[in-house]
Parts: C-alpha cells; sequence; structure tokens
C-alpha cells in the first residue's frame, strides 16, 4: 500500500509539473503557430494553479470526471497533452459505462484535434489525437476490463471456497447428529434388553442365573463395541473407520435377540429381483425396526409383534406391528425423541414414515423409501 501511495504521489508530481510548464513547450505550437485556444504566453499565476489542479485530480483519477475536465482545460490554455493522455487513460479504466466511456473520448477528441486541424490539417491532426485521446483509451478499457476479470475470478474462487468450507462444516454436523441418533438407538436397544434379562434373572430366583448373566455380560460388550466405534468417528480427524454400519442383513440377528428375551417377533422379507437396496436406506430400515421393536418392549411387554420388510424395484417398504400388550416392562426410561429421530432418518431419504395405534389397541410402524 506505501509503495501505491508513493507511485501515486510521484505520478501525480510529475502531472503537475507537465502541465505547469506546457509539456516543456513540446505541445505548445505547429510551426510558427501556437495550439493553444489562448494565444498568450501563460503567466505563472495562471499555470502554477492549472498545474496544481491537474496533480491534484490525478492522486483522486479513480474519479476520473474531474480529472478529464482539468486536463482538457490545461490542453486549451496551456496546450499541455501528457495531462490528456493521463486522464483518457483513468476514465477509460474506471468507467464501467461503454458509452460514457465513448462519449469522452469523443468530446476530448474534438477538443484536441480541432487546434490542430486549424493549424496543421488533417494529416497532423487524426494521428496525433488518435495518440493523445484514443489510444491511452483504448489501453484503459483493455486495464480495466482485465483487472474486472480477475476480480471475478478472484471472487468466484473464494466464494467456492467459502461454500466449500460450509459444505464441510454442515457434512460434519450432519455427520455428527447421524452418530448422536445411532448412539440413541444403540443404547436404548441394548440397555432395554438388559433390563429385561435383569428382570428375568429377578424372577427366576437364582435358577438359570449363570446363563441370564453370561447373556447380560454380552449384551453390554456389544453395545460398548458399537459405542467404541460411534466415539471412534466423532473424535477421528481422517478418514472414519471402514466397519460397514448394520443394514437388511442383520435384521435377522436384532430379531432373534429380541427373541431371547421372551419377545414373541415373526420376521417376513420379501424382495423382488432386482439390484440390492442402497446401503443407507438398509441402514435407516434396520434403524426403524430396532427402535419399533425396543418400544414394543418398554410399552406392550408381551405383545406379539410382526416385522414385513418388502424391497420393489421402485421402494423399501417396511411394517412393524405389534398387539396389545398385557405386560409392559416397568423402569425402562424414553428420552421421547426416538421416533422422531426414524422419522428424519426416513425423511432425508426422500421417504415417509407413519405411527399410529391400531384399532385393537397394539401399535403399528410403517416406513417407505423409494430407490
Amino acid at each position: 500500500m506505501d509503495r501505491r501511495r508513493a507511485a501515486d504521489a510521484a505520478l501525480a508530481a510529475a502531472v503537475a509539473a507537465s502541465t505547469a510548464t506546457g509539456d516543456l513547450g513540446a505541445g505548445r505550437s505547429i510551426g510558427d503557430q501556437r495550439i493553444a485556444f489562448l494565444d498568450w504566453a501563460a503567466p505563472l499565476w495562471f499555470s502554477i494553479p492549472v498545474g496544481a489542479a491537474a496533480g491534484a485530480a490525478v492522486l483522486y483519477r479513480r474519479r476520473p470526471g474531474p480529472l478529464l475536465a482539468v486536463a482538457l482545460a490545461a490542453w486549451l490554455t496551456l496546450g499541455a497533452f501528457v495531462v490528456v493522455v493521463v486522464a483518457q487513460y483513468a476514465f477509460a479504466e474506471h468507467v464501467r459505462a461503454r458509452l460514457r466511456t465513448a462519449a469522452a473520448t469523443l468530446a476530448a477528441a474534438v477538443a484536441v484535434g480541432a487546434p490542430i486541424w486549424r493549424l496543421g490539417g488533417p494529416d497532423a491532426a487524426v494521428p496525433l489525437t488518435a495518440a493523445i485521446c484514443l489510444a491511452p483509451a483504448l489501453l484503459g478499457l483493455y486495464v480495466g476490463a482485465h483487472r474486472e476479470l480477475i476480480a471475478g475470478i478472484r471472487e468466484r474462487a473464494e466464494r467456492a471456497e467459502r461454500e466449500q468450507h460450509e459444505r464441510v462444516l454442515r457434512a460434519r454436523s450432519d455427520e455428527r447428529a447421524q452418530i448422536a441418533q445411532d448412539m440413541h438407538d444403540v443404547v436404548t436397544h441394548r440397555v432395554s434388553l438388559m433390563v429385561l434379562h435383569a428382570t428375568a434373572l429377578e424372577a427366576a430366583e437364582g435358577r438359570d442365573a449363570l446363563a441370564i448373566g453370561r447373556r447380560i455380560g454380552a449384551i453390554g460388550r456389544e453395545a460398548l463395541t458399537e459405542l467404541r466405534s460411534l466415539v471412534q468417528v466423532l473424535r477421528a480427524d481422517g478418514d472414519a473407520p471402514l466397519a460397514p454400519q448394520p443394514g437388511l442383513a442383520d435384521l435377522a440377528a436384532l430379531v432373534e435377540d429380541s427373541r431371547r428375551t421372551g419377545m414373541r417377533v415373526a420376521l417376513t422379507m420379501a424382495e423382488e429381483p432386482g439390484s440390492p437396496a442402497p446401503a443407507l436406506a438398509g441402514h435407516a430400515v434396520y434403524r426403524v425396526v430396532q427402535e419399533a421393536l425396543t418400544n414394543v418392549r418398554k410399552h406392550a411387554g408381551d405383545a406379539e409383534s410382526s416385522v414385513v420388510v418388502r424391497r420393489t424395484p421402485k421402494a423399501l417398504c417396511l411394517s412393524v406391528t405389534n398387539g396389545p400388550g398385557r405386560a409392559p416392562v416397568p423402569a425402562l426410561p424414553g428420552g421421547g425423541h426416538g421416533l422422531l429421530g426414524i422419522a428424519e432418518r426416513i425423511r432425508l431419504l426422500g421417504g415417509k414414515l407413519d405411527a399410529r395405534a391400531t384399532p385393537d389397541g397394539g401399535y403399528r410402524v410403517t416406513a417407505r423409501v423409494s430407490l
């Protein structure tokens, strides 16, 4: 910035000195006739203020209108053409309106060319006017357009970088929200299984205590393993772990876990020929079934349930239905966000989830994801 100011000051001083001296007399006359509109030897009290005004206008040439006016006045009174060259260049560079630039160039060409034409004819007027007015204007237009192009490229690059950064932040936020939902599903499902086994252990009054205790330990270890993998994703700065998320192929094991607790669950899977369902859709359906069976254990206890999964070439459909329960499991707290979470999962995949009571006092959760 200091170098740029120094260059501006040097240019302004040079233009001021050149204007005040009439470009050292270089542009004052053709032969023995003066070019200046006023046929006089300008006194110092006039030439010095005009030169100072020209230098000051150069300092503020990014608003080039006053500079062009001062330059034409200096040309007509002192025969100074260097300031006209600078003014034409600055006007074309900084004024984006091409019509205004053309009008200013035409006005300057008339003001510069008329006295030269009068004294030297067209052979002198045309090349000199082109050199003083047209060439600087064309150069200024090129430099201004190039600067706008570079500024536009830089702005687009910065905007693309900001958008990329925002997408990364949004993706990280979405991933953490997904992990939080997974943690909710894992904890509620596994802990409810552990509570049910502990209840069975209490009811057994010592019978099969070893087998039930081993089962509780196995469920706890499975929960810790799943939670550890999710926490690794939250802590990882690089790539996420490559272990696959549970999907449709894991539904049988999920249902079997529920059966071991005494639940009566029937699983039906029907697939039409075609490519397998996307991993994201299969994972979402798995979590819906997991949450639905957890809710059955919490609120319906021994109710008979059925899980039906049907895949067609166009959609993946799910239905989890349970009848009325007579023995809900006590002391299983709920956060109230399970159904909201799985509904959001399905919605993000472009699907729809519905959960409502059935006429017989049971409950049904249905979901459909388009493929």
